[in-house]
């Protein structure tokens, strides 16, 4: 019992460190930050955030292969992501995961894990999480959604049940794409997004 409390207390310390360290995030109508920076991808190519966009814009979703959120958000990531490629919006998630890139998510590792879940999407490895550091993001997953012209106009999570994201009532990630589609301005361009803190080299 006391183990399962510390292990509470681990984890929601390490959330309200994430939500700290969000309000460092980009800002909504931000241009994507180094466009043409290459990141090596589990297909072994060298990718940029300007090759993976699409005619109508980027997501990028900060992930890996071992966080317990990660994993409860899998089915939901695949099924934005399929939207998302569906609808000529280009989809890149990078594994930012430098602390345990000789473990659980060393590149051998992301290939494994990409294989494992059908992905047809890019999955990168962030070196030294420059990237996290330049988007701002502290946690897996995260989600920032670029349109056509390169602005952020949504930053947070897939859906209003970050605890359990299948049972979510309101799809924000969908909708922002679907005003995005439109030609609308996203009526909300953040929701909160609990994960697991990026593990960062020390």
């Amino acid at each position: 019992m006391k183990h399962i409390f510390l292990a509470v207390v681990l984890l929601l310390a390490t959330t309200l460190i994430s939500f700290k360290a969000s309000n460092t995030s980009l800002k909504i109508g931000s241009p994507l930050p180094s466009p043409e920076l290459k990141m090596k991808d589990v297909s072994g190519k060298e990718v940029s955030f300007k090759e993976a966009m699409k005619q109508n814009g980027l997501l990028v979703m900060f992930s890996c292969n071992t966080c317990p959120f990660v994993i409860k958000h899998q089915q939901k990531t695949k099924e934005v992501a399929a939207f998302a490629l569906k609808n000529n919006i280009g989809v890149i998630l990078l594994n930012s995961n430098e602390g345990q890139r000789d473990d659980n998510d060393s590149f051998d590792e992301m290939k494994s894990y990409a294989k494992d879940q059908g992905y047809s999407w890019y999955y990168v490895v962030d070196k030294d999480s420059k990237m996290a550091d330049t988007f701002g993001a502290s946690m897996t997953p995260e989600s920032f959604l670029f349109n056509k012209d390169g602005k952020l106009v949504y930053h947070g999570a897939i859906n209003d049940r970050p605890r359990d994201p299948n049972n979510g009532q309101t799809e924000y990630l969908k909708n922002a794409m679907n005003e995005m589609l439109s030609g609308k301005e996203v009526s909300v361009t953040t929701y909160p997004q609990l994960g697991c803190g990026i593990k960062r080299k020390n």
